[in-house]
Order: C-alpha cells, then sequence, then structure tokens
C-alpha cells in the first residue's frame, strides 16, 4: 500500500530540532484515533513526494 508510506510522503518533514523526521499534517485527536484503528491504516493525508512533478509538467 503507498498511502502508508512515510518515507515517501511529501508531509513527512526533518525537524533541525529534534532531529528527526514528523508528519506535518494537522491531524487532531479524533483523526489520528481513525488513522490507527482503520482496517486498511491507509493515510488520508499521503501525498507522493515527487520532486520531478513540475519537470513532467513544464514538458
Amino acid at each position: 500500500m503507498a498511502g502508508n508510506m512515510c518515507d515517501t510522503c511529501i508531509n513527512y518533514v526533518w525537524d533541525e530540532d529534534d532531529e528527526d523526521y514528523y508528519c506535518c499534517c494537522d491531524m487532531d485527536e479524533d483523526d489520528y484515533v481513525r488513522f490507527l484503528t482503520a482496517p486498511q491504516a491507509v493515510c488520508p493525508y499521503y501525498r507522493l513526494d515527487d520532486e520531478y512533478a513540475i519537470v513532467r509538467h513544464q514538458i
């Protein structure tokens, strides 16, 4: 499933203060519980971090 691979998500960012990655989505507690208890566990905020998307769009 591509929707649960945080390493390839655009919302998975590096925090220089903590020196660790975290999800920068503004998810409230209810959304987080729904995400953890979902049978398929697919993140609704997942977006592929495709750095070449702009280049393909220009061609």
